[in-house]
């Protein structure tokens, strides 16, 4: 485990990403637009009701929409960071060099990824003191922030595993970059609407509610559907009687996706050097 994390393409690349005054202002201005997002809220909820109180409902509320803004930020930008981390080492005509060093394959995949998603688990642990705002008003537990803050890491894992796989397979950063993409619109939009079609023909000449397993599947593989569950544990129960299915939508999730990680990672590892001979 120490020599994983003490890799020098790890070691490199951290220091490039960090002592880049670019992603300190990042990171700065996400804290600030935050920061303006909850204090505005929580200025407004005050106002409107008129009695200078913010309940625990409006601060379960503004925890929710806080909590699918930092999906959408991890969905958006995890493939940008990613999906360019081998293929741009190609472009530039580096890898092979860095290929002649004593770096195993995985090394380098990995020291490459983490580089990559630290911004981003750097700026999520950044966005705690803003998060724990809404335990002075109730309506959140701790144990609910801490699971929420487990779904985002694997989410990250996922989608950042799924960007260094493309970009080691595919020669082009560009075109890795738009796949990269393409795996989280099909992930986060295209697995629900599946998940809405199935739901829409369980309920085709059904005489009692329910919703067939294969919405059950479609509901586990996608995030949104399971961040609700986190937020709204009650859904789970609710979903489960429909279903049928006694498996926690994020348990299923948890097995799926670290399996995908695990598959997405091992092939970018086999294929690193394979792909670099082919385009000599």
């Amino acid at each position: 485990m120490k020599t994983l994390f003490a890799n020098p393409v790890l070691v490199k690349e951290l220091k490039l990403r960090f002592r880049n005054l670019k992603s300190f202002t990042g990171i700065l201005f996400y804290l600030i637009a935050m920061s303006v997002f909850v204090f505005g809220f929580i200025f407004l909820a005050t106002s409107l009701t008129g009695n200078g109180f913010f309940r625990p409902d409006e601060s379960f509320m503004l925890f929710s929409i806080m909590t699918y803004i930092q999906l959408g930020l991890i969905l958006f930008i995890t493939p940008a960071l990613t999906a360019g981390t081998i293929s741009t080492e190609r472009e530039k005509q580096t890898l092979n060099i860095l290929l002649t060093t004593s770096q195993t394959s995985f090394q380098i995949i990995f020291g490459k990824m983490t580089s990559s998603i630290a911004f981003l688990l750097l700026m999520i642990v950044s966005g705690l003191p803003i998060y724990s705002l809404v335990f002075l008003y109730g309506g959140v537990s701790p144990s609910q922030l801490f699971y929420i803050f487990l779904f985002y890491m694997l989410t990250l894992l996922a989608i950042a595993s799924i960007g260094v796989m493309l970009s080691t397979l595919i020669r082009k950063t560009i075109v890795a970059i738009i796949a990269t993409y393409g795996a989280m619109i099909f992930i986060a939009g295209v697995t629900a609407f599946f998940l809405l079609i199935s739901v829409q023909l369980s309920q085709i000449g059904a005489t009692t509610p329910s919703i067939s397993p294969v919405a059950h599947f479609w509901a586990t593989i996608n995030p949104p559907a399971v961040l609700l569950t986190l937020l709204q544990p009650p859904m789970e129960e609710q979903l489960q009687s429909l279903t049928m299915v006694p498996i926690p939508l994020w348990i299923g999730y948890a097995i799926f996706y670290v399996l995908v990680s695990a598959g997405c990672l091992l092939l970018a590892v086999k294929k690193l050097r394979v792909n670099m001979n082919k385009y000599k």
